[in-house]
Protein backbone atom coordinates (compact mmCIF):
# COMPACT_ATOMS: atom_id res chain seq x y z
CA UNK A 1 0.00 0.00 0.00
CA UNK A 2 1.01 3.47 -0.91
CA UNK A 3 2.32 5.86 1.96
CA UNK A 4 3.24 9.36 2.57
CA UNK A 5 6.98 9.00 0.91
CA UNK A 6 9.95 7.22 0.11
CA UNK A 7 11.75 5.12 2.56
CA UNK A 8 14.54 7.17 3.61
CA UNK A 9 16.89 4.16 4.37
CA UNK A 10 17.14 2.40 1.04
CA UNK A 11 16.79 5.68 -1.12
CA UNK A 12 20.26 6.37 -2.66
CA UNK A 13 21.74 9.69 -2.42
CA UNK A 14 21.40 11.95 -5.09
CA UNK A 15 23.20 15.21 -4.41
CA UNK A 16 21.84 18.51 -6.12
CA UNK A 17 23.53 19.24 -9.34
CA UNK A 18 26.17 22.44 -10.27
CA UNK A 19 23.06 24.56 -11.61
CA UNK A 20 20.78 24.08 -8.81
CA UNK A 21 23.94 24.65 -5.67
CA UNK A 22 24.37 27.64 -7.46
CA UNK A 23 20.40 28.74 -7.22
CA UNK A 24 20.70 28.18 -3.23
CA UNK A 25 24.01 29.87 -3.69
CA UNK A 26 22.80 32.98 -5.48
CA UNK A 27 19.37 33.73 -3.11
CA UNK A 28 21.38 32.37 -0.04
CA UNK A 29 24.13 33.31 2.64
CA UNK A 30 27.27 32.07 3.70
CA UNK A 31 27.17 30.86 6.95
CA UNK A 32 29.90 28.97 9.79
CA UNK A 33 29.34 26.77 12.72
CA UNK A 34 32.06 25.72 15.04
CA UNK A 35 31.89 22.25 16.31
CA UNK A 36 29.26 21.63 19.15
CA UNK A 37 27.59 24.56 18.00
CA UNK A 38 23.58 24.55 17.86
CA UNK A 39 22.08 25.14 14.62
CA UNK A 40 18.79 25.70 15.40
CA UNK A 41 16.32 24.53 18.35
CA UNK A 42 13.56 22.32 18.90
CA UNK A 43 10.47 24.69 18.39
CA UNK A 44 11.93 27.64 16.14
CA UNK A 45 10.27 28.45 12.71
CA UNK A 46 11.24 26.05 9.80
CA UNK A 47 11.94 29.72 7.91
CA UNK A 48 15.01 29.30 6.56
CA UNK A 49 17.62 25.50 5.49
CA UNK A 50 20.93 24.76 5.06
CA UNK A 51 22.77 23.48 2.43
CA UNK A 52 25.97 22.15 3.73
CA UNK A 53 29.02 22.95 1.77
CA UNK A 54 31.69 21.80 4.47
CA UNK A 55 31.40 19.67 7.77
CA UNK A 56 28.76 17.84 9.51
CA UNK A 57 25.28 18.74 10.54
CA UNK A 58 23.66 16.39 13.25
CA UNK A 59 20.12 15.58 14.88
CA UNK A 60 20.09 15.94 18.72
CA UNK A 61 17.86 13.81 21.19
CA UNK A 62 16.13 17.05 22.91
CA UNK A 63 15.65 14.99 25.94
CA UNK A 64 19.28 13.95 26.46
CA UNK A 65 21.10 15.79 24.32
CA UNK A 66 22.98 13.24 22.22
CA UNK A 67 23.19 12.66 18.88
CA UNK A 68 20.00 11.15 17.53
CA UNK A 69 20.68 8.82 15.17
CA UNK A 70 24.40 7.61 13.31
CA UNK A 71 23.48 9.31 10.10
CA UNK A 72 24.20 13.38 9.60
CA UNK A 73 23.67 15.38 7.14
CA UNK A 74 27.35 15.92 5.03
CA UNK A 75 28.55 17.82 1.68
CA UNK A 76 26.20 18.10 -0.74
CA UNK A 77 23.25 18.13 1.31
CA UNK A 78 20.49 20.02 3.47
CA UNK A 79 18.21 20.18 6.32
CA UNK A 80 14.24 20.55 6.60
CA UNK A 81 11.43 18.47 5.70
CA UNK A 82 7.81 19.03 4.51
CA UNK A 83 7.44 21.58 7.63
CA UNK A 84 9.50 23.99 5.60
CA UNK A 85 6.90 24.56 3.14
CA UNK A 86 4.37 26.28 5.65
CA UNK A 87 7.14 27.26 8.33
CA UNK A 88 5.98 24.90 10.97
CA UNK A 89 8.41 24.68 13.63
CA UNK A 90 11.66 22.05 13.63
CA UNK A 91 10.70 19.15 15.60
CA UNK A 92 13.87 18.30 16.60
CA UNK A 93 17.23 20.17 17.10
CA UNK A 94 20.44 20.70 14.92
CA UNK A 95 23.91 20.69 15.63
CA UNK A 96 27.19 21.28 13.75
CA UNK A 97 29.27 17.76 14.46
CA UNK A 98 32.36 19.32 13.55
CA UNK A 99 33.35 22.66 12.25
CA UNK A 100 30.66 23.61 9.40
CA UNK A 101 30.25 25.68 6.27
CA UNK A 102 26.77 25.62 5.02
CA UNK A 103 24.73 28.45 2.50
CA UNK A 104 21.58 29.52 4.84
CA UNK A 105 18.58 30.23 2.70
CA UNK A 106 15.73 31.86 3.84
CA UNK A 107 12.13 29.86 2.88
CA UNK A 108 10.54 32.32 0.72
CA UNK A 109 13.01 33.19 -1.52
CA UNK A 110 13.44 29.24 -2.21
CA UNK A 111 9.95 28.80 -2.36
CA UNK A 112 10.42 31.07 -5.28
CA UNK A 113 12.99 29.29 -6.68
CA UNK A 114 11.54 25.86 -6.34
CA UNK A 115 8.15 27.28 -8.54
CA UNK A 116 10.66 28.33 -11.08
CA UNK A 117 12.84 25.55 -11.36
CA UNK A 118 10.66 21.83 -11.18
CA UNK A 119 13.46 20.00 -10.90
CA UNK A 120 14.88 21.50 -7.72
CA UNK A 121 11.78 21.83 -6.26
CA UNK A 122 10.81 17.94 -7.42
CA UNK A 123 14.37 17.01 -5.80
CA UNK A 124 13.88 19.00 -2.73
CA UNK A 125 9.63 17.45 -1.87
CA UNK A 126 11.10 13.99 -2.12
CA UNK A 127 13.70 14.29 0.56
CA UNK A 128 11.13 16.22 2.48
CA UNK A 129 8.71 14.02 1.98
CA UNK A 130 11.11 10.49 2.90
CA UNK A 131 12.52 12.46 6.12
CA UNK A 132 8.79 13.09 7.38
CA UNK A 133 7.69 9.77 6.82
CA UNK A 134 11.10 8.56 8.95
CA UNK A 135 10.43 11.23 11.75
CA UNK A 136 6.41 10.00 11.56
CA UNK A 137 7.28 6.38 11.89
CA UNK A 138 10.08 5.92 14.06
CA UNK A 139 8.77 8.59 16.57
CA UNK A 140 11.27 11.31 15.92
CA UNK A 141 10.29 14.31 17.58
CA UNK A 142 10.75 16.86 20.51
CA UNK A 143 6.76 16.49 20.97
CA UNK A 144 6.30 13.52 23.58
CA UNK A 145 2.99 12.00 24.61
CA UNK A 146 2.65 10.12 27.73
CA UNK A 147 -0.07 7.79 28.57
CA UNK A 148 -2.35 8.22 25.63
CA UNK A 149 -4.07 5.18 26.06
CA UNK A 150 -5.00 5.75 29.44
CA UNK A 151 -6.14 9.71 29.92
CA UNK A 152 -8.70 11.26 26.98
CA UNK A 153 -6.81 14.44 26.43
CA UNK A 154 -3.80 13.16 25.75
CA UNK A 155 -5.50 10.30 23.20
CA UNK A 156 -7.11 13.36 21.59
CA UNK A 157 -3.79 15.35 20.99
CA UNK A 158 -2.29 11.76 19.29
CA UNK A 159 -5.07 11.27 17.25
CA UNK A 160 -4.79 14.94 16.13
CA UNK A 161 -1.14 14.30 15.23
CA UNK A 162 -1.58 10.89 14.02
CA UNK A 163 -4.49 11.74 11.06
CA UNK A 164 -2.80 14.82 10.26
CA UNK A 165 1.43 12.81 9.96
CA UNK A 166 2.84 15.11 12.43
CA UNK A 167 5.81 12.88 14.51
CA UNK A 168 5.54 12.68 18.10
CA UNK A 169 7.51 10.37 20.71
CA UNK A 170 4.76 8.25 22.49
CA UNK A 171 4.96 6.09 25.75
CA UNK A 172 2.40 3.91 27.42
CA UNK A 173 2.02 5.08 31.07
CA UNK A 174 4.01 3.01 33.70
CA UNK A 175 6.49 1.41 31.43
CA UNK A 176 10.24 2.29 31.59
CA UNK A 177 10.93 4.61 28.85
CA UNK A 178 7.99 6.42 29.89
CA UNK A 179 9.32 6.89 33.47
CA UNK A 180 12.41 7.99 31.83
CA UNK A 181 10.94 10.52 29.42
CA UNK A 182 9.15 11.48 32.61
CA UNK A 183 12.60 12.25 34.33
CA UNK A 184 13.91 13.48 30.99
CA UNK A 185 11.01 16.01 30.69
CA UNK A 186 11.15 17.01 34.57
CA UNK A 187 7.60 15.92 35.29
CA UNK A 188 6.37 13.71 37.81
CA UNK A 189 6.12 10.13 37.07
CA UNK A 190 3.31 8.12 36.93
CA UNK A 191 0.66 10.78 35.32
CA UNK A 192 -0.32 11.51 31.71
CA UNK A 193 1.19 14.37 30.31
CA UNK A 194 1.77 15.75 26.69
CA UNK A 195 5.57 17.69 27.07
CA UNK A 196 7.44 19.50 24.39
CA UNK A 197 11.56 19.04 24.46
CA UNK A 198 12.95 19.58 28.20
CA UNK A 199 10.69 20.45 30.93
CA UNK A 200 7.81 22.21 28.69
CA UNK A 201 4.76 20.46 29.72
CA UNK A 202 1.52 21.39 27.74
CA UNK A 203 -0.76 21.75 30.38
CA UNK A 204 -4.72 21.08 29.56
CA UNK A 205 -3.34 19.87 26.69
CA UNK A 206 -5.74 20.10 23.25
CA UNK A 207 -5.20 19.92 19.89
CA UNK A 208 -5.00 23.44 19.45
CA UNK A 209 -2.60 24.01 21.62
CA UNK A 210 -0.40 21.43 20.69
CA UNK A 211 -0.34 22.83 16.94
CA UNK A 212 -0.03 26.48 17.99
CA UNK A 213 3.34 24.83 19.55
CA UNK A 214 4.65 23.20 16.81
CA UNK A 215 3.79 25.99 14.43
CA UNK A 216 0.43 25.26 12.37
CA UNK A 217 -1.29 27.57 13.58
CA UNK A 218 1.05 30.09 15.68
CA UNK A 219 0.76 32.67 12.86
CA UNK A 220 -1.84 33.08 10.28
CA UNK A 221 -0.12 35.10 7.83
CA UNK A 222 -2.64 37.22 5.48
CA UNK A 223 -3.45 40.07 4.18
CA UNK A 224 -6.40 42.11 5.21
CA UNK A 225 -8.42 40.27 2.41
CA UNK A 226 -7.88 37.41 0.63
CA UNK A 227 -8.75 35.94 -2.86
CA UNK A 228 -10.50 32.53 -1.46
CA UNK A 229 -11.35 30.79 1.39
CA UNK A 230 -11.65 27.46 1.34
CA UNK A 231 -13.76 25.65 4.36
CA UNK A 232 -12.92 21.91 4.48
CA UNK A 233 -9.37 20.37 4.22
CA UNK A 234 -11.02 17.02 2.70
CA UNK A 235 -10.29 15.47 -0.93
CA UNK A 236 -12.21 18.37 -2.58
CA UNK A 237 -10.70 21.18 -0.32
CA UNK A 238 -7.40 20.21 -1.09
CA UNK A 239 -7.66 19.40 -4.73
CA UNK A 240 -9.33 23.37 -4.37
CA UNK A 241 -6.37 24.14 -2.73
CA UNK A 242 -3.72 22.75 -4.90
CA UNK A 243 -5.32 24.32 -8.01
CA UNK A 244 -5.90 27.55 -6.65
CA UNK A 245 -2.69 27.89 -5.77
CA UNK A 246 -1.49 26.70 -9.15
CA UNK A 247 -3.09 29.63 -10.32
CA UNK A 248 -1.77 32.29 -8.07
CA UNK A 249 -4.73 32.67 -6.20
CA UNK A 250 -4.01 33.84 -2.35
CA UNK A 251 -5.80 31.08 -0.83
CA UNK A 252 -6.45 29.88 2.63
CA UNK A 253 -7.53 26.47 3.83
CA UNK A 254 -9.32 26.24 7.39
CA UNK A 255 -9.80 22.77 8.64
CA UNK A 256 -11.26 22.19 12.11
CA UNK A 257 -10.15 18.70 12.69
CA UNK A 258 -7.90 16.99 10.06
CA UNK A 259 -6.52 17.44 6.77
CA UNK A 260 -8.78 14.61 5.00
CA UNK A 261 -12.19 15.08 6.26
CA UNK A 262 -13.72 12.15 6.03
CA UNK A 263 -11.50 10.45 3.52
CA UNK A 264 -8.95 10.62 6.25
CA UNK A 265 -10.79 8.22 8.42
CA UNK A 266 -10.47 5.62 5.70
CA UNK A 267 -7.64 3.02 6.58
CA UNK A 268 -7.27 1.69 2.41
CA UNK A 269 -8.52 2.84 -0.09
CA UNK A 270 -8.32 0.55 -3.68
CA UNK A 271 -10.90 2.00 -6.25
CA UNK A 272 -8.95 4.96 -6.74
CA UNK A 273 -6.84 5.59 -10.06
CA UNK A 274 -3.38 5.63 -9.74
CA UNK A 275 -2.88 3.36 -6.11
CA UNK A 276 -3.25 -0.47 -7.59
CA UNK A 277 -1.92 -1.09 -4.20
CA UNK A 278 -4.35 0.70 -2.44
CA UNK A 279 -3.75 4.09 -0.11
CA UNK A 280 -5.52 5.02 2.95
CA UNK A 281 -7.40 8.41 2.87
CA UNK A 282 -5.17 9.92 5.46
CA UNK A 283 -1.94 9.32 3.07
CA UNK A 284 -3.60 10.66 -0.12
CA UNK A 285 -5.02 13.61 1.00
CA UNK A 286 -1.98 14.16 2.53
CA UNK A 287 0.20 14.08 -0.65
CA UNK A 288 -2.37 16.99 -2.39
CA UNK A 289 -1.87 19.06 1.14
CA UNK A 290 1.87 18.89 0.10
CA UNK A 291 1.53 19.64 -3.62
CA UNK A 292 -0.83 22.77 -2.33
CA UNK A 293 2.10 23.91 0.00
CA UNK A 294 4.40 24.01 -2.43
CA UNK A 295 2.00 26.38 -4.85
CA UNK A 296 1.91 28.70 -2.10
CA UNK A 297 -1.89 27.89 -0.75
CA UNK A 298 -1.35 28.22 3.16
CA UNK A 299 -3.53 26.01 6.15
CA UNK A 300 -4.79 26.56 9.47
CA UNK A 301 -5.98 23.77 11.84
CA UNK A 302 -7.35 22.74 14.03
CA UNK A 303 -9.91 26.03 13.40
CA UNK A 304 -13.18 26.12 13.05
CA UNK A 305 -15.52 28.53 10.78
CA UNK A 306 -17.96 29.63 13.33
CA UNK A 307 -19.74 32.51 11.42
CA UNK A 308 -20.41 33.81 7.49
CA UNK A 309 -21.36 37.56 7.36
CA UNK A 310 -21.38 40.17 4.17
CA UNK A 311 -20.64 43.74 4.96
CA UNK A 312 -22.12 46.41 3.65
CA UNK A 313 -19.21 46.94 1.03
CA UNK A 314 -20.17 43.28 -0.34
CA UNK A 315 -16.91 41.80 1.40
CA UNK A 316 -17.75 37.90 2.80
CA UNK A 317 -15.70 37.88 6.17
CA UNK A 318 -15.90 34.45 8.42
CA UNK A 319 -15.26 34.43 12.08
CA UNK A 320 -12.80 31.59 13.06
CA UNK A 321 -13.43 29.82 16.48
CA UNK A 322 -15.85 33.03 17.72
CA UNK A 323 -12.71 35.06 17.66
CA UNK A 324 -11.07 36.24 14.70
CA UNK A 325 -12.34 37.32 11.10
CA UNK A 326 -11.00 36.91 8.55
CA UNK A 327 -12.21 38.74 4.95
CA UNK A 328 -12.20 37.32 1.39
CA UNK A 329 -13.27 38.24 -2.16
CA UNK A 330 -14.84 34.21 -2.51
CA UNK A 331 -15.43 31.26 -0.50
CA UNK A 332 -15.60 27.53 -1.13
CA UNK A 333 -17.79 25.29 0.44
CA UNK A 334 -16.18 22.13 0.79
CA UNK A 335 -16.65 21.07 4.90
CA UNK A 336 -18.34 17.90 4.21
CA UNK A 337 -20.19 16.17 6.11
CA UNK A 338 -19.65 14.08 9.25
CA UNK A 339 -21.60 10.93 11.10
CA UNK A 340 -24.44 11.96 13.04
CA UNK A 341 -24.27 11.11 16.42
CA UNK A 342 -26.78 7.81 17.21
CA UNK A 343 -29.71 8.09 19.24
CA UNK A 344 -28.03 6.00 21.79
CA UNK A 345 -28.16 6.86 25.58
CA UNK A 346 -25.29 8.37 27.22
CA UNK A 347 -22.83 7.43 23.58
CA UNK A 348 -21.49 11.04 24.58
CA UNK A 349 -19.85 9.98 27.59
CA UNK A 350 -18.04 7.34 25.42
CA UNK A 351 -16.60 9.73 22.86
CA UNK A 352 -13.26 9.03 21.98
CA UNK A 353 -12.75 6.53 24.78
CA UNK A 354 -14.70 3.45 23.34
CA UNK A 355 -17.25 5.18 20.85
CA UNK A 356 -15.03 6.44 17.40
CA UNK A 357 -16.31 7.80 14.30
CA UNK A 358 -12.54 7.07 12.27
CA UNK A 359 -11.08 3.72 11.77
CA UNK A 360 -7.30 4.90 11.52
CA UNK A 361 -3.99 3.20 12.92
CA UNK A 362 -4.38 5.07 16.01
CA UNK A 363 -7.94 4.21 16.78
CA UNK A 364 -6.96 0.33 15.58
CA UNK A 365 -4.60 0.60 18.97
CA UNK A 366 -6.62 1.63 21.01
CA UNK A 367 -8.89 -1.62 20.47
CA UNK A 368 -6.40 -4.18 19.86
CA UNK A 369 -7.51 -7.69 20.91
CA UNK A 370 -10.96 -6.90 21.70
CA UNK A 371 -14.39 -7.50 19.61
CA UNK A 372 -15.52 -4.65 17.97
CA UNK A 373 -18.67 -3.64 16.66
CA UNK A 374 -19.17 -0.92 13.33
CA UNK A 375 -22.67 0.59 12.36
CA UNK A 376 -22.28 0.95 8.86
CA UNK A 377 -23.24 -0.18 5.38
CA UNK A 378 -20.89 2.20 2.65
CA UNK A 379 -17.67 1.26 1.88
CA UNK A 380 -15.88 3.35 4.72
CA UNK A 381 -17.57 1.19 7.29
CA UNK A 382 -16.35 -1.83 4.93
CA UNK A 383 -12.82 -0.82 4.80
CA UNK A 384 -12.90 -0.18 8.65
CA UNK A 385 -14.07 -4.34 8.81
CA UNK A 386 -11.47 -5.86 6.66
CA UNK A 387 -8.66 -3.03 8.89
CA UNK A 388 -9.41 -3.88 12.12
CA UNK A 389 -10.20 -7.35 11.86
CA UNK A 390 -6.21 -7.47 11.39
CA UNK A 391 -5.51 -6.89 14.96
CA UNK A 392 -9.17 -6.80 17.35
CA UNK A 393 -10.54 -9.88 18.60
CA UNK A 394 -13.28 -10.55 16.10
CA UNK A 395 -15.71 -7.37 14.09
CA UNK A 396 -19.62 -7.27 14.27
CA UNK A 397 -20.58 -5.34 11.34
CA UNK A 398 -24.17 -3.64 12.07
CA UNK A 399 -26.28 -3.50 8.70
CA UNK A 400 -29.71 -1.93 9.58
CA UNK A 401 -30.88 -3.07 6.07
CA UNK A 402 -31.27 -6.86 4.85
CA UNK A 403 -28.11 -6.44 2.26
CA UNK A 404 -25.10 -4.46 0.88
CA UNK A 405 -25.36 -4.96 -2.26
CA UNK A 406 -26.56 -1.10 -3.32
CA UNK A 407 -24.57 0.41 -0.56
CA UNK A 408 -21.21 -0.84 -0.66
CA UNK A 409 -18.55 -1.39 -4.16
CA UNK A 410 -19.19 -5.57 -4.96
CA UNK A 411 -14.86 -6.60 -4.44
CA UNK A 412 -15.25 -5.12 -0.85
CA UNK A 413 -18.59 -6.86 -0.02
CA UNK A 414 -17.14 -10.67 -1.31
CA UNK A 415 -14.02 -9.43 1.23
CA UNK A 416 -15.80 -8.98 4.18
CA UNK A 417 -18.07 -12.15 3.28
CA UNK A 418 -15.33 -14.63 2.72
CA UNK A 419 -13.26 -13.21 6.13
CA UNK A 420 -13.71 -15.45 9.10
CA UNK A 421 -13.12 -12.76 11.16
CA UNK A 422 -15.91 -10.92 10.36
CA UNK A 423 -19.74 -11.14 10.99
CA UNK A 424 -22.16 -9.36 9.20
CA UNK A 425 -25.71 -8.55 11.17
CA UNK A 426 -28.41 -7.71 8.68
CA UNK A 427 -31.90 -5.67 9.78
CA UNK A 428 -29.26 -5.08 13.05
CA UNK A 429 -28.36 -1.80 15.38
CA UNK A 430 -26.73 -0.74 18.66
CA UNK A 431 -29.44 0.03 21.50
CA UNK A 432 -26.98 0.33 24.70
CA UNK A 433 -23.89 0.79 26.05
CA UNK A 434 -22.65 -0.10 29.35
CA UNK A 435 -19.35 0.86 30.78
CA UNK A 436 -18.18 2.63 33.82
CA UNK A 437 -14.48 4.79 33.30
CA UNK A 438 -14.53 3.42 29.72
CA UNK A 439 -16.61 1.31 27.03
CA UNK A 440 -16.92 -2.44 28.12
CA UNK A 441 -20.29 -3.86 26.55
CA UNK A 442 -22.89 -3.09 23.65
CA UNK A 443 -26.45 -3.91 22.92
CA UNK A 444 -27.60 -5.40 19.91
CA UNK A 445 -30.89 -5.59 18.84
CA UNK A 446 -31.14 -7.90 15.90
CA UNK A 447 -34.66 -8.65 14.35
CA UNK A 448 -36.42 -8.50 17.55
CA UNK A 449 -33.80 -10.36 19.72
CA UNK A 450 -31.34 -8.75 21.44
CA UNK A 451 -27.56 -9.85 22.95
CA UNK A 452 -24.61 -8.19 24.39
CA UNK A 453 -21.30 -8.29 22.79
CA UNK A 454 -18.54 -7.47 25.08
CA UNK A 455 -16.30 -4.84 23.65
CA UNK A 456 -14.60 -1.66 24.23
CA UNK A 457 -14.81 -0.20 20.92
CA UNK A 458 -17.79 1.04 18.60
CA UNK A 459 -17.43 2.70 15.60
CA UNK A 460 -20.11 5.20 13.97
CA UNK A 461 -20.00 5.54 10.41
CA UNK A 462 -23.63 5.96 9.17
CA UNK A 463 -25.29 8.92 8.86
CA UNK A 464 -24.05 12.25 7.46
CA UNK A 465 -25.21 15.28 8.40
CA UNK A 466 -23.99 18.45 6.12
CA UNK A 467 -21.86 21.18 8.25
CA UNK A 468 -23.52 24.28 7.16
CA UNK A 469 -24.64 26.01 10.47
CA UNK A 470 -21.70 28.74 9.77
CA UNK A 471 -23.29 29.83 6.36
CA UNK A 472 -25.72 32.01 8.27
CA UNK A 473 -28.43 31.63 5.90
CA UNK A 474 -26.18 33.04 2.80
CA UNK A 475 -26.81 30.48 0.64
CA UNK A 476 -29.77 28.32 -0.36
CA UNK A 477 -30.00 24.21 1.15
CA UNK A 478 -32.29 21.61 0.36
CA UNK A 479 -34.23 19.97 2.54
CA UNK A 480 -31.79 17.56 4.17
CA UNK A 481 -29.58 20.80 4.74
CA UNK A 482 -26.99 20.28 1.57
CA UNK A 483 -25.73 23.27 -0.24
CA UNK A 484 -27.99 23.61 -3.23
CA UNK A 485 -26.25 24.38 -6.77
CA UNK A 486 -25.88 24.77 -10.36
CA UNK A 487 -29.61 25.32 -12.02
CA UNK A 488 -31.00 24.76 -9.20
CA UNK A 489 -30.47 28.29 -7.93
CA UNK A 490 -29.74 30.14 -11.42
CA UNK A 491 -25.93 29.57 -10.94
CA UNK A 492 -23.89 30.02 -14.04
CA UNK A 493 -21.88 26.62 -13.42
CA UNK A 494 -22.50 23.11 -11.29
CA UNK A 495 -20.54 24.47 -8.77
CA UNK A 496 -22.20 27.90 -8.05
CA UNK A 497 -24.65 28.77 -5.54
CA UNK A 498 -27.37 31.20 -4.73
CA UNK A 499 -24.97 33.71 -3.91
CA UNK A 500 -22.59 35.27 -6.57
CA UNK A 501 -19.02 34.69 -4.27
CA UNK A 502 -19.79 31.39 -2.81
CA UNK A 503 -19.45 28.05 -4.16
CA UNK A 504 -19.75 24.90 -3.32
CA UNK A 505 -18.40 21.26 -3.68
CA UNK A 506 -17.89 17.65 -2.23
CA UNK A 507 -20.05 15.55 0.24
CA UNK A 508 -21.60 19.35 1.43
CA UNK A 509 -23.24 19.94 -1.94
CA UNK A 510 -26.55 18.84 -2.86
CA UNK A 511 -26.81 16.12 -4.99
CA UNK A 512 -22.89 15.40 -5.06
CA UNK A 513 -21.62 11.79 -5.72
CA UNK A 514 -20.21 10.79 -2.54
CA UNK A 515 -16.44 9.75 -3.43
CA UNK A 516 -13.22 10.35 -2.98
CA UNK A 517 -12.75 11.12 -7.05
CA UNK A 518 -15.96 12.88 -7.73
CA UNK A 519 -14.76 15.20 -4.74
CA UNK A 520 -11.30 15.94 -6.11
CA UNK A 521 -12.30 16.67 -9.57
CA UNK A 522 -15.33 18.87 -7.91
CA UNK A 523 -12.48 20.97 -6.50
CA UNK A 524 -10.25 21.04 -9.74
CA UNK A 525 -12.61 22.31 -11.42
CA UNK A 526 -14.27 24.47 -9.66
CA UNK A 527 -11.26 26.78 -9.59
CA UNK A 528 -11.69 27.67 -13.00
CA UNK A 529 -14.81 29.74 -12.00
CA UNK A 530 -13.66 31.29 -9.01
CA UNK A 531 -10.96 32.59 -11.34
CA UNK A 532 -13.28 33.97 -13.58
CA UNK A 533 -15.22 35.13 -10.87
CA UNK A 534 -12.51 37.41 -9.49
CA UNK A 535 -10.57 38.72 -12.38
CA UNK A 536 -13.62 39.91 -13.97
CA UNK A 537 -14.50 41.71 -10.36
CA UNK A 538 -10.75 43.34 -10.64
CA UNK A 539 -7.33 41.62 -11.13
CA UNK A 540 -5.62 39.30 -8.55
CA UNK A 541 -4.26 41.39 -5.75
CA UNK A 542 -0.91 40.98 -5.63
CA UNK A 543 -1.03 41.87 -2.00
CA UNK A 544 2.53 41.38 0.84
CA UNK A 545 0.84 39.44 3.61
CA UNK A 546 0.62 40.60 6.82
CA UNK A 547 0.80 38.54 10.26
CA UNK A 548 -2.27 37.84 11.99
CA UNK A 549 -1.76 36.23 15.28
CA UNK A 550 -4.73 33.59 16.12
CA UNK A 551 -4.90 33.06 19.86
CA UNK A 552 -6.03 30.23 21.57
Amino acid sequence: METIGGDLTTMPFQPLSAEHIDILRRIGMERRFRAGEAVVEAGELQDRLWFVEEGEIELVDPLTDKRKHESSLGPNQFTGEIAFLSAGSFTLPLRAAKDTKAIEVRREPLLKAMSDTPELSDHLLTVFAARRRRQYEAGDSALVLIGADDDPAVREVAVFLARNRIPFEEHELGTPDADVAATECRIALGRPAVVFGRGEEIVDPTPLKVAQRIGLDLQLQCGSEIDLLIVGGGPAGVAAAVYAGAEGIDALVVEDVSIGGQAGTSSRIENYMGFPTGISGGDLIWRGQVQAMKFGTRFAMPRRVTRLREKDDRRLCVTIDSETEICTRAILVASGVQYRRLPIADIERFEGNGVYYAATEMEARFCRETDVVIIGGGNSAGQAAMYLSRTSGHVHLLVRGKSLATTMSDYLRHRLEADERITIHYNAQAVELSGEDKLEGIIIEQNGQRRTVESSALFVMVGAAPNVDWLSGLVKLDDKGFVRTGRDVGGATAYATSHPRIWAVGDIRSGSTKRVASAVGEGSVVVSAIWDALDAESQIKAVEPQPVKLTA
